[in-house]
């Protein structure tokens, strides 16, 4: 039988950077567990953060993903004239647009099957991006 599930989850605010939330995911939509074979959604509802997947042990790997970002797409550039938010708006447009809002993850016997290295990364752009929605959509076959 398929099994369809969806919740919309909003995240904390989080400081610019990228932050782990591989946990809350799993927590929020704990019906994955009856699914054997599928995939879960994770869709994010704004255009100034980015989802991707990515190293989930060494934060260092987060820290370099800023810094390097943060220098191919820099507040200061000049000619942005979408700026009505603060010198961070613009850019944390473009870096969503770079990462995309939308992940898809396989489900295999009730588990993310994600690497065991791998974390999802919620990409906050923006200093004072607020508070995050998701929706999250699993489906697939039951157990």
């Amino acid at each position: 039988m398929s099994l369809y599930f969806q919740k919309q989850v909003q995240l904390p605010a989080f400081s610019q950077g990228y932050h782990l939330i591989t946990e809350q995911v799993e927590q929020a939509l704990s019906e994955i567990r009856q699914i054997r074979i599928g995939f879960l959604q994770v869709f994010l509802q704004h255009t100034s953060a980015g989802l991707c997947i990515n190293e989930n042990a060494d934060p260092t790997v987060r820290k370099d993903f800023q810094t390097f970002v943060n220098e191919l797409i820099p507040e200061t550039y000049p000619r942005f004239i979408h700026n009505y938010e603060g010198a961070d708006d613009m850019p944390a447009h473009i870096k969503s647009a770079f990462f995309g809002t939308s992940l898809q993850i396989p489900i295999s016997g009730g588990k993310l099957a994600l690497g065991i290295w791998q974390g999802i990364y919620l990409c906050e752009f923006r200093k004072n991006g607020g508070p995050r929605n998701l929706v999250l959509t699993g489906f697939g076959l039951e157990k």
